[in-house]
């Protein structure tokens, strides 16, 4: 059954009683702190570093695999680190988002973008692949043929009707069945607290009594949960284009869909009048004309010179895709173009890249299979036909050209249970934290910065007037300067600068 779903969107303890055992002797970890015997053997492990290229070093650490079984098995952490050049303060722990995005290969492949020279200088930059993840042990699914079929495959009932929802619904099901075959335990084990641990673990590995880090995205609710589980060790947190820890899937959803087509609108007012712009008229003109253009693909897809085809999710796909950045804007040009003359191949391109599919058919990455696993233990599964039907008409009332391209009952018959504790996360006694939010961000919308900043009882807010996502190290020179005083000397602003 050809179907898609646009990638857009414990153990019971058996034997003998051990109640009356005395509780075991804490241990000491290299940072001096005290642990339970059950996780010595994980904190106090010594990491070995080998050169990986480029001045950096890389290393694996072990953690539990089920941190409320320690001794039920163990999985693997992968790192990259580049040294600190100048006086070193200690590690910063950088996640670029995702949930699915490699930490590892942010640092070791895109240093300069991950974070600037003053960071370089003082600390020792350390990227990881979070549990699931990349390098790390990971989420696998589908070989390459499965995730073409899962991610590009058009389905054969009307979107939204309710022969599609248990369409999709059954093609989710058979995507998890085969991610548990192919994982195992782990799959269960992926979901942000479980991380959070990780985290924590690899603060004291390094060596340091309390977390520098530095999280973008989703790595803001990564870096928010750990504050929330452990306020006693923050260091200096930034968390850069924030998430809404309290937010469900419907209203992340529907936030989003709402922050691209403002994003989408922003870009015709600076396209229309420009020679390359492929619309006239006004921009309500121009969004018309697309809607028009997504719901005609929708309903008779685009064949690729590959054959694959293009249907709307795979167009909404390449749409947003460069909305991320106006640095990239100008693709949209050409993808519109394309697509009104009938070719295919562009959108597929930009398709293929945010799903990291390489050009020759084989995925560069399993960030995709990461991204619906992590999701689907974070949130909660939505699994009748009404509720999904329910939800996706929020959505499209919410955004009414991109809305109903986000709509799908994504979670459904996952085989691991949702560990969904979607709740405000206030971090009592924790120092401050750094929250950066940019207005015109159309994946992480500024009002889930505004949020996370009143949330956390410490939260400091900075303010971005700009478009795109995210805006530490992009060329503005006041969100850089917040924080970079703030990592490297403490320093929050005493007010909002409003860069």
């Amino acid at each position: 059954m050809a179907t898609a779903v646009a990638a857009v969107a414990a153990l019971v303890l058996a034997g003998c009683a051990t109640w009356f055992a005395p509780a075991p002797a804490p241990t000491s970890t290299p940072t001096g702190e005290k642990v339970s015997a059950e996780l010595e053997p994980f904190y106090a492990q010594v990491l070995e570093w080998e050169s990986c290229g480029d001045g950096l070093t890389c290393t694996t650490a072990t953690a539990p695999l089920d941190w409320d079984e320690p001794a039920a098995g163990e999985i693997e952490l992968a790192l990259s680190r580049h040294s600190a050049t100048g006086e070193r303060l200690g590690s910063l722990l950088v996640n670029p988002g995702g949930p699915g995005g490699s930490g590892y290969d942010f640092v070791h492949d895109t240093l300069d973008y991950a974070v600037g020279e003053p960071l370089q200088q003082r600390f020792d930059v350390v990227g990881f692949d979070p549990r699931g993840v990349g390098r790390s042990s990971a989420v696998t699914c589908y070989d390459a043929a499965g995730m073409d079929e899962f991610l590009y495959g058009i389905p054969e009932n009307p979107r939204g009707t309710d022969a599609w929802i248990e369409e999709v619904g059954q093609a989710q099901a058979e995507f998890g069945a085969e991610c548990e075959a192919n994982t195992g335990e782990l799959l269960a084990e992926v979901d942000t607290a479980s991380a959070a641990r990780d985290l924590d673990l690899l603060r004291a590995v390094l060596g340091d009594e309390q977390l520098n880090y530095l999280g973008f995205s989703y790595g803001t609710y990564l870096g928010a949960t750990y504050a929330g589980l452990y306020p006693d060790k923050v260091g200096r947190l930034v968390l850069d284009g924030a998430l809404d820890p309290a937010a469900s899937l419907v209203e992340v959803s529907s936030a989003q869909a709402v922050g691209f087509e403002q994003a989408l609108r922003a870009y015709l007012e600076s396209c229309l009048g420009g020679a390359e712009c492929p619309f006239t008229g006004s921009v309500d003109d121009a969004m018309e004309e697309i809607g028009d253009l997504i719901a005609s693909v929708d309903a008779s897809p685009l064949r690729g010179s590959d054959g694959r085809l293009v249907g709307g999710s795979t167009f909404i796909t390449a749409i947003i895709y460069p909305l991320y950045s106006p640095d990239v804007w100008s693709y949209l040009d050409d993808l519109f173009t394309s697509v009104q003359f009938g070719d295919a191949d562009f959108a597929l391109a930009l398709a293929d890249a945010y799903n990291g599919r390489g050009e020759d058919g084989t995925y560069l990455d399993n960030s995709s299979e990461a991204f619906f696993a992590i999701n689907c233990l974070d949130y909660a599964q939505t699994e009748s036909i009404e509720q999904v039907r329910t939800d996706a008409a929020e959505i499209a009332a919410a955004a009414p050209l991109i809305g109903p391209y986000f709509g799908s009952p994504g979670c459904t018959g996952w085989p691991a249970p949702s560990k969904a504790d979607r709740q405000p996360i206030h971090a009592e006694g924790a120092a401050p934290i750094l929250v950066v939010g940019t207005t015109g961000d159309p994946a992480t919308p500024y009002q889930w910065a505004v949020s996370l900043a009143d949330q956390l009882e410490s939260g400091v807010l900075v303010t971005y007037d700009g478009e795109g996502h995210t805006a530490y190290n992009k060329s503005n020179d006041c969100v850089d300067e917040a924080v970079e005083r703030y990592l490297i000397d403490g320093i929050v602003p005493e007010a909002d600068p409003k860069c």
